[in-house]
Parts: structure tokens; C-alpha cells; sequence
């Protein structure tokens, strides 16, 4: 890539201190090796061997760090402390989108479709929160990502269990009414909803969790994703204003399924999503003929024109 020089010196920052750090490693490096081989000066950068100051010699970063002190806008307050730019979504968008409650919070005053839900904690009443939402129903910690935590609960008798479970990764938990149906994630990349993508974890999984996401090889992905047509844009359409209004910008990922009934629910937001090779931003993005190399210099040249950061 002859144009390369305009980047000047990148940052690839990756690994971290959260629970998803194995993830962002493979992130990171895959997307490090792609800057690489189209000529990007870029470098590895670890916040959790050195110190954030350092990035003041870098004139922009590409950020890879998966949840906690990378997607919650931790990272980017600093980046924006140190004046250097930065990929994807800015600190208050960041940080609405690493909590699930002021996520739906958002959504809901904005008139969008998300699957109800409360907030537990140990003392809850278990039929308190059956009577809301019903059963099955999820728990979730509300700062994770990568499914980190969460449990399906189909009984009432494993109530305790999905909460202890879910409060050692959070102080906050959640439980969400189950939405039965077909899932779904839409790519979205430097203002456009990329085609999208249809999740089939294999039928011993109960929901696309952590296993399905990052190890197993048997989960379909569905491009096309068997939606008709105007149900497909009516899907990109409504992702995009989902990851509009909660400040999200640059690239991401909206997760949303479709009920029985041909309802769409919107899930959740991802600010920072995987980059390995099992990620679905680079599948999203091969089926408009984006490469891996061409994708994440495409990320990048956000940091070149995004007045917000």
C-alpha cells in the first residue's frame, strides 16, 4: 500500500487486563499482521506491560482491546487525554455500550426495539422476576461481553445458580426475558450496515455463548442470512440507529434476533468486536469484497476524518 506513510506510527493496542483478554491477543495480532503486510508502521502495544503514557509517541492507535479498560471508554479518555487519535467509538459512546442496562435504557427512550428486562441481585425474588419476564429467561452480567457469565435459566430452582454465576464477573447482573427465534448480528462499518450475518450455534449450545463464539467450528454463518430482502434492509436500518444512538461510531457489531412472530429485538452492542478467525466483522466484510488486509486499513482510516476523536 503506497499510501501508507499517512497513518504515520499506529499503535495496535491488544491484550489488556479483562477477562477477555485471550481474545483480544488473537485480535490483536491478526489485525497487527494485516496493518504489516499493507505497510503500516503499526506496533504491538499492551496496556498491561506498559505504561498508557508511552502512547503519546504514536500518532494514532487501532484498538483491539476486548471488554473492561478497552471498550468502556477507559482506554479512549486516555488516548483522547494524550490527543492521539483513535479507531471506533468515542468515550461516552464506549462506555453506554460496554453496560447492557444503559444500553436498553437508551433504546427504550429512543423508541427501539429491545427485549425487556431487570436488574437482580442475590436477594431478588426469584418469582418476582419470572412473573416480568417469563421463563426461559437469560442472566447476563451487564459489563461483560463475549457471552462471559450469562446462563439460560429454564426453571426457577436455577435462579441462584445463573446469578452466583454471573456475579463473579460483575457486581451488576441482569435477567432478560428469552426471546425465541432466529439471531442475528449486523456488521457496521464507517456508516454502513454491512449484509447480514445469520448465527446457527449447533443444537447442543443453548445460545451463542463464549465456546460457540471463539472454539468450536461447527456454528453456521449464514451470508446470505435467509431473511427476504426488505426484512434484511428493515434489520440494517434498525441497526443503525441502534449503534447511532448510543454515540457508537467507526465500526461495531449489533446483535438482535427475530422472534416467531417476524418481530426483531435488538440484543446488544459491540464497540470492539473479535478480529480472530472466527470473527464475524471479517465475514460480514469478505461478502462485500472486503479482504482482512483491506478491512483493517478501512478501520483505520477512520482516525484520518472522525472530528469526534
Amino acid at each position: 500500500m503506497s499510501n501508507a506513510s499517512k497513518f504515520g506510527k499506529v499503535a495496535v493496542l491488544f491484550g489488556g487486563k479483562s477477562a477477555e483478554r485471550g481474545v483480544s491477543l488473537d485480535s490483536g495480532q491478526a489485525v497487527l499482521d494485516a496493518l504489516l503486510r499493507e505497510g503500516v508502521q503499526a506496533e504491538a502495544f499492551d496496556p498491561k506491560d506498559r505504561s498508557v503514557t508511552e502512547l503519546v509517541n504514536y500518532d494514532r492507535a487501532f484498538i483491539v482491546l476486548h471488554g473492561r479498560g478497552g471498550e468502556d471508554g477507559q482506554i479512549q479518555g486516555v488516548l483522547e487525554w494524550l490527543n492521539v487519535p483513535y479507531t471506533g467509538t468515542g468515550v461516552q459512546g464506549s462506555a453506554i455500550g460496554m453496560d447492557k442496562v444503559k444500553t436498553k435504557q437508551v433504546w427504550q427512550g429512543s423508541e427501539l426495539p429491545t427485549a425487556p428486562y431487570r436488574i437482580v441481585t442475590k436477594d431478588s425474588n426469584p418469582a418476582d422476576i419470572v412473573a416480568a419476564l417469563g421463563l426461559p429467561l437469560i442472566i447476563k452480567p451487564v459489563h461483560e461481553g463475549s457471552s462471559i457469565g450469562m446462563s439460560k435459566v429454564e426453571r426457577i430452582e436455577d435462579f441462584a445458580e445463573a446469578i452466583a454465576k454471573a456475579t463473579e464477573h460483575d457486581a451488576v447482573v441482569m435477567a432478560e426475558k428469552w426471546i425465541t427465534g432466529r439471531e442475528f448480528t449486523i456488521v457496521l462499518l464507517n456508516g454502513q450496515a454491512l449484509p447480514v450475518i445469520r448465527l446457527e450455534p449447533p443444537k447442543d449450545v443453548a445460545f451463542y455463548d463464549y465456546e460457540a463464539k471463539y472454539n468450536r467450528n461447527d456454528v453456521q454463518y449464514g451470508i446470505p442470512c435467509g431473511l427476504t430482502e426488505s426484512e434484511e434492509q428493515q434489520l440494517q436500518v434498525l441497526a443503525l440507529r441502534a449503534f447511532q444512538a448510543v454515540g457508537a461510531s467507526g465500526w461495531g457489531r449489533i446483535d438482535a434476533m427475530q422472534d416467531e412472530q417476524g418481530n426483531f429485538w435488538l440484543l446488544e452492542v459491540n464497540t470492539v468486536p473479535g478480529m480472530t478467525s472466527h470473527s464475524l466483522v471479517p465475514k460480514a466484510a469478505q461478502a462485500v469484497g472486503y479482504s482482512f488486509d483491506a478491512l483493517c486499513v478501512a478501520i483505520l482510516e477512520q482516525t484520518l476524518t472522525d472530528a469526534t476523536h
